[in-house]
């Protein structure tokens, strides 16, 4: 289990990063929210389907 828990921070951790090296790249609000959702959704599945 400590090994899954480790995978779900470090893929959130990755998650995090590539969306602000994104979000700096690109100015337009709306574009930065819509990565913003994504973000998350894909925080969301990672967690149901590897935690839950």
């Amino acid at each position: 289990m400590m090994a899954g828990n480790f995978t779900y921070y470090l893929a959130l951790l990755a998650l995090i990063i590539i969306g602000v090296l994104v979000a700096k790249k690109i100015a337009s609000c709306l574009v930065k929210t819509i990565i913003t959702l994504i973000l998350i959704a894909v925080g969301v599945a990672i967690y149901y389907y590897y935690l839950r």
